[in-house]
C-alpha cells in the first residue's frame, strides 16, 4: 500500500523514524507542503533557506519530491484520496500552530479513509514527555537536564535513502527565491549539515567550553539552521557527543538540553509564544509611540552608539545569523536599556534569523528579558561596554561589523566616545546612557515587585 510521508521539519533521509515508517509497507510519497500561513510570517533569509534545503532533498530523492502550496487540512488529505493511501507519516509537531494544524489534518484525514501516524519529533526527548516527581512540568532548567539525561534518548535511525520513492505527478511550483540584497547564507541541505558537523565535531566541539563566547573567533558549530530544518537531528549530534570526553563536549550536550527545555515550555504553556510568564515592569514602564519608534529603529539597524550592540544587530543583517553571546547582550540593551517590550525584539529576529524557531526564540528572549522559566533575574543587566572588552577583548568583531570603526585600535573600539573627535566619523553618539537607564530598570523592577 502506497504511503505519505509529509515533510515538515525534517527535510533529510538519514535518521528519520517517521520516514523509515512510512517506506515499511512500500511505495512512498514524499510532500512538502508549503502553507502560505508559515511562507508569509517567515522572513526573507529564513524562505530562501528553506528553498534551497528544499531543493536539496528533491535532488536526493531523484526528483521525487511533490511540493503542494496551501492550507495542509486542504492539501494532505485531497492528496490521500488521489493516491487511495491508508496513512501520512510525520514527525510530531510540537509549537502551537503546527498542533492545531495536526489536529485538523487529522480529522480531515479520517474523512478521507486514513490517518495521521507521528513518529519521533524534532527533537531527542518529546516535549511533555518528562516530568518532575510530583508528576508537574519542569520550571527549572537544572533539574529538567538532569532528567533528561536520566531519561536518554535512542540512537540514531536506519539509513531511508533506499525508499521506494513513487512519482505522484506535479505539484505546485516553488516560489522564486528572494532577493537577500548580499544576505550570505548557509549551504543548506542533510549533505551540507553533515560535513558541517564533522567539521564542527574536529575544531570546534574540543574547545566549546571555552570558546563559545567569543564572536571573535569561530567557537560556535553554527548547526542551528540545520537542526531547526531539521537536515539533521538532535540524536544524530548526541551519538557524536556520546564518543567525546572533555568539558567541550558537556558543554554542547547541555545546549541542546535548552533547546529542549524551551520546546518542553512552549508545550506546556503555549501563550509563552507571545506573553511573558512573568511580569517584571509595570505597563507605564515601556517605551511607546515614537520613543519606542525610534529606540527600536536604532537597534534595529545597528546605530545605538554601542559598538559591542551595534555589530551584532548588523551581522544579524549581513547574515541572517548572530552569534549567541551577543543574542543575549542586545536583547537585554534593548528590554532594560530602551525600554522596549521583548516581544518586539522577538518580531524582528524572527523576520532576520535563517535559524528563527518559536521555542527557541520566544524563550530565549524571554530568558534575557527575566519573564521567563529559570529566567535570568532582571537585575542582571548586561553593560554593554564591559561584555565588549570580556568577549572581543581586542574588538575583532566590533570591526569586522562596524566599518566607521575600523581606524581605531584595539579595545578602544568599544568606547569610541572616550577619543578625539573625529576618530569614528560617521559613527552615531549613543542613544542613553547604560548607567542611567540600568538604574531606571530596576527601579521600575522593583515597583513591578512591590505591587504583587
Amino acid at each position: 500500500m502506497t504511503a505519505i510521508h509529509w515533510f515538515r521539519r525534517d527535510l533529510r533521509l538519514a535518521d528519520n523514524p517517521a520516514l523509515l515508517a512510512a517506506g515499511a509497507g512500500g511505495d512512498v510519497v514524499g510532500v512538502f507542503v508549503l502553507d502560505d500561513r508559515l511562507w508569509h510570517a517567515a522572513g526573507e533569509p529564513r524562505r530562501a533557506y528553506l528553498l534551497r534545503s528544499l531543493a536539496a532533498l528533491d535532488a536526493s530523492m531523484d526528483g521525487r519530491l511533490l511540493v503542494l502550496r496551501g492550507s495542509p487540512v486542504d492539501a494532505i488529505p485531497r492528496l490521500a484520496r488521489d493516491l487511495a493511501a491508508g496513512a501520512v507519516h510525520v514527525a510530531a509537531s510540537h509549537e502551537p500552530y503546527g498542533r492545531r494544524r495536526d489536529e485538523a489534518v487529522e480529522e480531515a484525514l479520517a474523512g478521507a479513509g486514513a490517518r495521521l501516524t507521528p513518529t519521533g519529533s524534532a527533537y531527542a526527548v518529546e516535549p511533555g514527555l518528562l516530568r518532575t516527581r510530583s508528576g508537574d512540568p519542569f520550571q527549572v532548567f537544572t533539574p529538567f537536564r538532569a532528567a533528561w539525561l536520566e531519561h536518554g534518548w535512542p540512537g540514531p535511525a536506519g539509513d531511508a535513502s533506499r525508499t521506494r520513492w513513487l512519482d505522484a505527478g506535479r505539484g505546485d511550483p516553488l516560489p522564486a527565491e528572494p532577493d537577500l540584497g548580499g544576505l550570505r547564507l548557509p549551504a543548506a541541505g542533510e549533505d551540507a549539515a553533515r560535513a558541517r558537523w564533522a567539521a564542527t565535531l574536529a575544531d570546534v566541539v574540543p574547545g566549546y567550553a571555552e570558546e563559545r563566547d567569543r564572536p571573535d573567533h569561530e567557537g560556535t558549530s553554527r548547526m542551528s539552521a540545520a537542526l531547526r530544518w531539521g537536515e539533521t537531528h538532535p540524536r544524530t549530534l548526541l551519538a557524536d557527543l556520546g564518543r567525546l570526553a572533555g568539558p567541550g563536549p558537556a558543554m554542547f550536550r547541555s545546549e541542546l538540553a535548552w533547546r529542549e527545555f524551551h520546546a518542553d515550555v512552549l508545550h506546556h504553556v503555549p501563550s509563552a509564544r507571545v506573553e511573558s510568564l512573568r511580569p517584571v515592569a509595570p505597563e507605564d514602564a515601556w517605551a511607546s509611540g515614537e520613543q519606542e519608534r525610534a529606540g527600536l529603529r536604532a537597534w534595529q539597524d545597528g546605530r545605538t552608539g554601542y559598538p559591542f550592540v551595534d555589530a551584532g544587530m548588523r551581522q544579524l543583517r549581513a547574515e541572517g545569523w548572530m552569534h549567541g553571546r551577543l543574542r543575549m547582550v542586545v536583547a537585554s540593551f534593548l528590554v532594560k536599556d530602551l525600554h522596549i517590550r521583548w516581544q518586539r525584539g522577538a518580531e524582528h529576529f524572527m523576520r532576520w534569523l535563517v535559524d528563527a524557531d518559536v521555542s527557541q526564540n520566544q524563550l530565549n528572549w524571554q530568558w534575557a528579558a527575566g519573564t521567563g522559566r529559570d529566567a535570568a533575574p532582571f537585575f542582571r543587566v548586561f553593560n554593554p561596554v564591559a561584555q565588549g572588552l570580556r568577549f572581543d577583548p581586542e574588538g575583532d568583531y566590533v570591526r569586522r561589523w562596524v566599518p566607521e570603526l575600523r581606524g581605531i585600535a584595539g579595545a578602544a573600539a568599544h568606547e569610541p566616545w572616550l577619543l578625539p573627535a573625529g576618530a569614528a566619523p560617521g559613527y552615531p553618539g549613543r542613544v542613553v546612557d547604560h548607567a542611567v537607564e540600568r538604574r531606571v530598570a530596576l527601579a521600575d523592577n522593583k515597583r513591578a515587585r512591590a505591587a504583587r
